[in-house]
């Protein structure tokens, strides 16, 4: 792997890492619950829809706001920085290409 794209992929994850809390409570995945009128509600609400008015353990929306409420913990993080490195360092080859 060239430098450039090596930072790229470094840059890729350290930014995942850190907006991933962020972009969870702005989706409305926050430590009170699920925020009303947000797209956590509407993703609330359709997989309530789906499961006969209960959200099931492990869904989605359970695990997402797990995270929302409680952070994200370590293996998800290195999940979250695995996908944020192959972006970066996507993103870092195509802009490469001459």
């Amino acid at each position: 792997m060239d430098p450039v794209t090596f930072i790229g992929a470094c840059a890729g994850a350290a930014v995942t890492v850190v907006a991933a809390p962020a972009v969870l409570g702005l989706a409305g995945f926050t430590a009170g619950g699920i925020a009303a009128g947000s797209y956590a509600a509407s993703m609330m609400s359709a997989a309530a829809l789906a499961n006969g008015g209960g959200i099931a353990a492990g869904s989605m929306v359970a695990v997402l706001q797990a995270a929302g409420a409680a952070g994200i913990p370590l293996a998800g993080q290195a999940f979250v920085g695995a996908v944020g490195a192959a972006a970066g360092a996507a993103a870092s080859m195509a802009s490469n290409c001459t």
